[in-house]
């Protein structure tokens, strides 16, 4: 793993680029993020402990925010559940999408057996609604293909939200075997760029963000 890269920290809080590839949260056998952040604060002779606030898939990198007391992390909890945990990605799909702005809204059904969520037609046990806006930022020519850089702003946190969501579209992103995509690359082109919310200890409005670490966002 890269040097750890801190974006905003204080006595409560901590926000630091997850890399591409690993995990958010492991476990005793696999290595996280959350170690490279433990190791860090022990270094600088705090306690190390922290407590994850929400998560990113593997295959995504990007900015995320930890809690460093439990107070925090029940406040932040609740900024979630609220849904005052504002989060805005880039993304690179395939194809040129005819609506240069929307919303979309699906319901959702994760089946954790294949790790794959699928778009469905019916309400019932264990599918959730989902909703994302996103604009088209621009658009150009990869290996041979339309591709289109998209900021997306998700109301809802579903597991493999956005990538199910433009794949039900026709329009997977850049380097998504899983679902669909035939353009290769070698991460799924999808970076948490910024995270703003309402600082649970100072009532401040804290905004972190940084710009996509993946090449295929260079050529736009």
């Amino acid at each position: 793993m890269s040097e750890l890269r801190v974006l905003f920290e204080d006595e409560y809080l901590i926000s630091v680029i997850k890399p591409y590839g690993v995990l958010s949260q492991g476990n005793e056998n696999t290595k996280s993020i959350v170690d490279d952040i433990s190791s860090y604060l022990t270094e600088k002779g705090e306690r190390g402990e922290i407590f994850v606030i929400h998560r990113l898939d593997k295959t995504t990198g990007g900015v995320m925010v930890f809690a460093k007391t439990k107070e925090a992390t029940a406040k932040m909890s609740a900024i979630v559940q609220n849904g005052e945990f504002h989060k805005v990605y880039n993304a690179v799909v395939c194809g040129e999408i005819e609506e240069k702005s929307g919303k979309l809204w699906d319901l959702l059904y994760h089946d954790k057996g294949r790790n794959k969520t699928y778009v469905v037609k019916r309400e019932r046990k264990g599918v959730k609604k989902a909703g994302l806006s996103y604009n088209v930022l621009s658009v150009k020519d990869f290996s041979g293909a339309k591709v289109s850089k998209v900021e997306v702003q998700l109301h809802t946190g579903r597991t493999h939200q956005i990538r199910v969501q433009f794949a039900f579209r026709k329009h997977p992103l850049v380097g998504d075997k899983k679902y669909g995509c035939t353009v290769s690359y070698k991460n799924i082109a999808l970076w948490s760029k910024e995270i703003s919310f309402i600082h649970p200890m100072k009532n401040e409005l804290l905004t972190v963000s940084a710009e996509p670490e993946s090449e295929i966002f260079d050529i736009f």
